[in-house]
């Protein structure tokens, strides 16, 4: 049983957008926080965005800030990634994270940023 499945990846131009969900099978979702990262090729994981367990605060990798938006809704134990004026240098595997007595990993959903 996967505790992380992330999903709405995809190919998409320069400048557009997706939203990425991470639908999360854990027991007290509203107690962890919860992140994303990516990995593109060749570098290290980074994290993108996080959020805390009620939503109150959020930060951002400051290459990102004013395009994503991470947001969650504790009710359906589900996490977003809203990403907007998408750039090709975007183009990584994200990977949604969670924290709290345990530390859980998606296994991840590609996002191609290409003409």
């Amino acid at each position: 049983q996967e505790q992380l499945v992330e999903s709405g990846g995809g190919l998409v131009q320069p400048g557009g957008s997706l939203r990425l969900s991470c639908a999360a099978s854990v027991f007290t979702f509203s107690s962890y926080v919860m992140n994303w990262y990516r990995r593109a090729p060749g570098k290290e994981r980074e994290l993108v965005a996080a959020i805390t367990g009620s939503g109150d605060s959020t930060n951002y990798l400051d290459s990102v800030k004013g395009r994503f938006t991470i947001s969650r809704d504790n009710a359906k134990n589900t996490v977003y990634l809203q990403m907007n004026n998408l750039k090709p240098e975007d183009t990584a595997v994200y990977y949604c994270n969670a924290r709290y007595a345990s530390n859980y990993w998606g296994k991840g959903t590609l996002v191609t940023v290409s003409s």
